[in-house]
């Protein structure tokens, strides 16, 4: 009976901490806004990369890691970086462009496109109730986005390239050497989106920034950074299975700050397709754990 009130507070200490890095990263998404519509893209870019690979750095050396080891020109390692930069670079347009609430939920089509690149080239068995879920999702995209129909804009492009490349992170993250911890391929990550930044920058893609455009840059690294150690956090204390469905609390709190701070109210066709991708992928996940679950025991049987 301790045992399983023990797990219960920890699962609901994990959606906590889940809820509180979704609010997070919606704030930083409002930052990010706010500094892609003053600053170069290649200059918002460069200060996420730049000034967040140090922190991880330091989380690294607290573990024992190095950062400069052999282990990041590993193939994976750079499959998985360009993969970041690509997804940092397509986002930072999206947002600069598009209705944060279109953004925020087009990106929840990610877990989907994972398990899709899971299927396609890493050889998952995926069986047709999530072959289904996948489709559901995927229309549901297309139904915000409304290609060929009115209220079509073709910005909102970018957030498709976000979803495939951060996919694509997603994927080589798994075949990462087991070895290299979160730390050391989260600050891999960033350094090469900071280097990125700095080409972009080459070109006299930089300006002097004034203090206001200082503190909307601050102010997303801290709710950035914060937000990652919540997400952490939550995936280390509660059941993954039990926290991770409230991940898709992003998009709420998206459509909160669009409407609040942007005056960006999702009209009803983007309010159907986000129900449409959050609903099959929180039945993919629901199949997932099943499928996980018989799994267990099945080998425990045996």
């Amino acid at each position: 009976m301790d045992q399983g009130a023990d797990q219960a507070r920890s699962n609901l200490r994990g959606i906590i901490l889940m809820l509180a890095a979704m609010a997070l990263f919606a704030v930083e998404d409002m930052f990010l806004k706010w500094a892609a519509a003053d600053l170069p893209v290649g200059m918002v870019i460069f200060v996420a990369g730049a000034f967040g690979a140090p922190v991880f750095a330091v989380m690294a050396r607290m573990g024992g890691q190095r950062v400069l080891t052999r282990a990041a020109l590993n193939p994976w390692v750079i499959l998985r970086n360009l993969g970041e930069m690509a997804g940092t670079y397509a986002y930072i347009h999206a947002l600069a462009l598009v209705p944060l609430s279109t953004v925020s939920a087009v990106l929840q089509a990610m877990p989907l496109a994972v398990t899709l690149g899971a299927a396609l080239f890493l050889g998952e068995t995926v069986g047709w109730r999530r072959w289904a879920a996948i489709a559901v999702g995927f229309a549901g995209v297309l139904v915000v986005i409304r290609p060929g129909l009115e209220g079509f804009r073709p910005e909102a492009t970018w957030v498709l390239v976000t979803v495939a490349a951060l996919a694509l992170r997603d994927l080589a993250t798994r075949a990462v050497p087991k070895e290299c911890n979160t730390a050391q391929v989260s600050c891999w990550g960033l350094m090469s989106v900071g280097l990125l930044g700095a080409v972009l920058m080459v070109p006299g893609g930089a300006v002097v920034p004034d203090s206001g455009q200082i503190g909307v840059l601050f102010g997303a690294l801290v709710f950035g950074t914060a937000g990652y150690w919540a997400v952490v956090a939550a995936s280390r204390t509660g059941e993954v299975s039990i926290v991770s469905p409230f991940r898709y609390a992003r998009l709420l709190f998206a459509i909160l700050i669009g409407a609040f701070i942007f005056d960006e109210i999702p009209d009803a066709l983007t309010l159907i397709g986000a129900v449409l991708i959050i609903g099959s992928g929180l039945y993919a996940l629901a199949r997932e754990r099943a499928r996980k679950r018989a799994l267990s025991l099945q080998g425990s049987s045996v």
